[in-house]
């Protein structure tokens, strides 16, 4: 009987292993396809089997979801085994760490058959960066893209006699509003949360200033312009109208919005349907509006907003390397990225597509502004990256928090981030 027992263990475990990539039962091949956002699943899934019935009908792909933090741990833990999933999103952060290691496949020649020049045509130079190694090859298919806007709550703006947010805007009005609205309704005004991508990077690119030189080898903290938006954005929660990160340390500036304790705070275009959806009683109390200008910018025209953009990818040595090359081909397809865009959780990095997204937003009753969302690409700046940003980025946001909480003055903390980031790249650039 424990023979028996044995035998039958030992064969569910063959099975178990069967589906992880090589042929099952059903004499198909199937795929694992890692993903770290569940309001992502179904439109992931919807790509997946448009592979399988328009492409190839013998390889069926399963769609996975593992939260942020357990991604990347159980993502590097397979790397160094040589076990990464089939096909995986790859981000920004983490791009330069994976390929500059050998750990993912060379995918700029996917489309030579095609066209050897099909990324520069259907992407944009944001979107092929995201996506390039430190060496300039592409590891990644473009999948999305985004950028950050302005959400506001036109109820409380009604209540205080404020009109809404527009491209008029600059940084003045930005703070007049606040103070009406709290003076009025005794709501927060703008939310000025620690945050980089949805805080204080974009102030920074407004202002003529920025956190990497374009060459990526150095901090921008030693710049006037990047001084006076750090300073400009850090002082705002001086104000009463804008809550204290102590505050935020419970409650995120999304809950207070949505809670309709306070009247505005920054939003990637990744979360609008999710939160259209989940906060039901909300539909057409808000609405989104292009970030305001900085009315002196040290250079440029006082615009920016920062984007960035998934990739997909599989690894160098995976054992289905093939067939995943294949659907990553098909997912960078404008068929591909249609029923993406369609499922109304990220703008299709594939240039042209921006209605499919919006027009996934046509099932609710009042329609956001989304048009707001899409002008803004006409003057975004890539999401800050370079090979040593895993090493700086938390030692960065340490030091920020320490800046927010008083701990430490604005100027000897920006001298602090500008010796952390210069010296962390150096030594990434010396190994």
């Amino acid at each position: 009987m424990r023979k028996r027992t044995c035998i039958l263990v030992l064969l569910a475990m063959t099975m178990m292993l069967s589906l992880t990539g090589c042929g099952s039962a059903d004499g198909k091949t199937h795929l694992t396809f890692q993903i770290w956002d569940v309001a992502q699943r179904d439109g992931m899934q919807a790509m997946c089997d448009a592979y399988t019935a328009n492409v190839n009908p013998n390889v069926v792909i399963d769609v996975q979801v593992t939260s942020w933090s357990e991604y990347w741990t159980k993502l590097e833990a397979a790397a160094e085994s040589n076990t990464m999933p089939d096909i995986f999103w790859m981000h920004t952060d983490q791009i330069l760490y994976y390929s500059d290691f050998g750990k993912l496949a060379d995918v700029s020649h996917l489309y030579d058959d095609e066209d050897p020049d099909f990324y520069k045509k259907h992407y944009s130079d944001i979107s092929i960066s995201n996506a390039q190694g430190s060496d300039g090859k592409m590891y990644g298919v473009p999948k999305d893209k985004d950028n950050v806007c302005l959400v506001y709550n036109k109820d409380i703006f009604d209540k205080a006699n404020v009109a809404y947010p527009d491209e008029t805007w600059t940084w003045d009005d930005l703070v007049s509003a606040s103070e009406k609205i709290y003076d009025k309704t005794g709501k927060y005004g703008y939310m000025a949360y620690n945050d980089e991508q949805l805080g204080y990077h974009n102030f920074v690119y407004q202002a003529g200033g920025c956190i990497l030189t374009e060459d990526k080898t150095r901090a921008g903290f030693d710049q006037k312009a990047t001084q006076e938006a750090v300073k400009f954005y850090v002082e705002l929660q001086q104000n009463d109208w804008c809550p204290t990160q102590k505050y935020f340390a419970e409650t995120s500036p999304g809950t207070a919005f949505f809670s309709e304790i306070g009247a505005m705070f920054l939003e990637g275009s990744w979360n609008l349907m999710s939160e259209m959806k989940n906060y039901p009683n909300m539909v057409g109390k808000w609405d989104v509006a292009v970030l305001p200008a900085y009315p002196n910018p040290k250079s440029g025209n006082g615009r920016a907003t920062i984007s960035n953009g998934l990739t997909y990818a599989t690894a160098a040595e995976g054992k289905n390397v093939d067939i995943a090359l294949d659907i990553l081909k098909y997912f960078g397809s404008e068929e591909a990225q249609k029923i993406q865009g369609k499922s109304g959780a990220a703008i299709p990095a594939y240039e042209g597509l921006e209605d499919t997204w919006i027009s996934a937003f046509d099932q609710f009753d009042y329609k956001l502004h989304l048009t707001n969302v899409i002008d803004q690409f006409d003057y975004c700046t890539q999401y800050v990256n370079n090979a040593a940003r895993p090493k700086w980025k938390s030692n960065v946001q340490d030091v920020m928090t320490n800046i927010y909480n008083g701990k430490v003055d604005i100027d000897t903390g920006m001298a602090e981030i500008q010796k952390i980031i210069d010296t962390t790249t150096a030594d990434n650039l010396s190994d």
